[in-house]
């Protein structure tokens, strides 16, 4: 793939084709810049993991180039991988107030080793980047201060959304600056690179307003203790949970540490600053259970959150009881309904009331539905529409709808893709390196490296043990031992241990005479034996390993 040091190109490095882990790239006149760089959350496909991180080699292989990393706003999967990749960007990192205040809380938590160099931007305040001008737009959205940015160059500008959507009853901040988008709509736009999470939802998304009345309405409902989960950066949704409270005679207490980040660097920049003290999560015991409301992370079924915890009946502090209320303030990320499923049936089973989404208007949405992105192709008015963030799904949906807005173009990106943009069209001229990482005991590694796909082979296929006792010369000296986890319980399991011992003599035994002699020919065969009557009997394909022990001559005489 070639390109020249002048062309306009846009190349996401994760969140397109995917819902989470968003980095994008932009390149004018020999420069790059990234927007974002977020995580993605595992799932039962990927044991023993607890972040994904996009693979930043090709950008990494470029950063003397790269001038810096501007943020829409402090969402995990836009933000979360800094702590774990700058080190192979080095640059600085630019923000608005609340998602800068947010990001350094993150570091210092994190216990980096290296100084990022930080920068808050106000709105509507251009500044220069490399070869690139940048204005942040302000936008609503669940969290404080989130920005589309216009990024101009003299091939054109880009308007990169972000997250976000239309409220016009914000409970905290203001409502997407359409005044503003209106005016860089006017100066004419290139193309409009924009979410994707609702492009299948008719209609337009809640306002915060709604989901505080709904709010006021289930705790009054509510008898007991009542705990409400919702995500740690939603800070308007923390003040409509204790407003609610607050209009039902109850107390706050605010338990995860994630959220005491939050509500930290919120009152750093000017939120929150008028909600009556909140009770210590240690006290929470010692308040009647009919006057607090606990605030809790853990919405999509985390094992370390609070939640899970506490549905567990394991939390150190905070415990429900038959007859308490479980409110949960959040949607469901495509991937999570599993991991949410089993907490919320350890709750039902423990007779605690379960109020989501589905039973009462709890939570609205923080990303545009259909007519709010009509009504936003209609302020841009871009040449050339790039749906990201959502699955293919999504951006077929995105296209489509963008389409019938009148947008002369669409393109679909994969990760990966590396797009030029100019005054007639934007084109596919190749692809760049992607892939996803891990943090593996302080080291950051491929997600399919080989130790993690083992792990992976063992959880769903087990694992087999053999051990061989052999002569100088290869003959047995006696029964080979076979041992075996996840494959099969009691008989079962002595079955399978008889037949692999028979498979693993009649494999030695077929053996010739040199290769008899040699370790790594007695280890193949044997492996290739248990693994044999495994897939015979079980369907499965373990993991083997094989111990050999040779015994010299001297020693069978004694």
């Amino acid at each position: 793939m070639s390109y020249s040091k002048d062309d306009l190109l846009f190349a996401p490095l994760g969140g397109s084709g995917e819902i989470g882990m968003n980095v994008n790239l932009y390149h004018f006149r020999d420069s790059w810049i990234m927007v974002d760089l977020g995580i993605s959350f595992p799932d039962e496909s990927t044991p023993g993991v607890d972040v994904i991180l996009p693979d930043l080699k090709f950008i990494a292989d470029r950063r003397e180039k790269l001038a810096g990393l501007v943020l829409t706003h402090g969402h995990e999967d836009h933000f979360g991988a800094i702590p774990y990749l700058w080190s192979l960007i080095g640059c600085p990192i630019y923000g608005s107030a609340f998602t800068i205040a947010l990001l350094r809380r993150k570091l210092t938590e994190s216990r980096v080793d290296f100084d990022v160099p930080l920068h808050e931007i106000s709105m509507n305040a251009p500044f220069n980047l490399g070869s690139f001008e940048i204005e942040m737009v302000a936008l609503n959205h669940s969290i404080p201060d989130p920005a589309a940015l216009a990024i101009r160059t003299d091939a054109g500008t880009i308007l990169h959304t972000g997250d976000w959507k239309f409220d016009k009853t914000p409970v905290l901040g203001r409502d997407t600056d359409r005044r503003r988008l209106a005016a860089v709509g006017d100066d004419g736009v290139l193309a409009l690179v924009g979410d994707s999470t609702n492009a299948m939802v008719e209609g337009r998304s809640g306002s915060e307003n709604d989901a505080r009345e709904g709010l006021t309405d289930a705790i009054a409902k509510a008898t007991g203790r009542v705990a409400v989960t919702c995500f740690a950066s939603n800070v308007a949704r923390i003040e409509s949970i204790c407003r609610a409270a607050m209009a039902n005679g109850r107390s706050v207490a605010i338990v995860g540490r994630a959220l005491n980040r939050a509500i930290s660097a919120a009152r750093e920049v000017g939120y929150l600053v008028d909600l009556p003290d909140l009770v210590p999560e240690g006290d929470v015991d010692l308040l009647p259970r009919d006057s607090i409301v606990v605030v809790c992370t853990g919405t999509q079924g985390e094992p370390r959150a609070a939640m899970a915890r506490i549905a567990a009946a394991s939390h150190e502090s905070i415990s429900l009881e038959a007859g308490d209320t479980v409110i949960y303030s959040s949607r469901q990320i495509p991937g999570n309904e599993k991991a949410i499923a089993r907490v919320q049936d350890m709750l039902v089973r423990r007779k605690i009331k379960l109020v989501t989404d589905q039973e009462a208007p709890v939570h609205v949405s923080g990303h545009p539905s259909r007519d709010e992105m009509i009504e936003m192709y209609d302020l841009i008015r871009p040449k050339i529409a790039i749906p990201v963030h959502g699955t293919a799904r999504h951006l077929l949906a995105h296209a489509s709808l963008a389409e019938g807005c009148q947008v002369g173009q669409t393109i679909l990106p994969e990760n990966g893709a590396m797009i030029r943009l100019s005054s007639d069209r934007a084109e596919i001229i190749g692809n760049v390196h992607t892939g996803a990482l891990t943090f593996e005991k302080g080291n950051v590694i491929e997600l399919h490296a080989d130790m993690m796909r083992v792990r992976r082979r063992m959880l769903w296929n087990g694992a087999v043990t053999a051990s061989v006792v052999l002569s100088q010369w290869g003959t047995l000296c006696s029964v080979p031992s076979i041992s075996q986890s996840g494959l099969a319980d009691d008989d079962i399991a002595s079955d399978f241990i008889a037949a692999a011992s028979i498979a693993v003599e009649d494999a030695i035994d077929a053996l010739g005479k040199g290769a008899r002699r040699n370790d790594s020919s007695i280890e193949e065969v044997v492996s290739q034996a248990v693994r044999r009557v495994a897939r015979s009997m079980f369907g499965l394909r373990p993991i083997a390993q094989v111990h050999i022990m040779r015994v010299r001559a001297e020693d069978l005489g004694a």
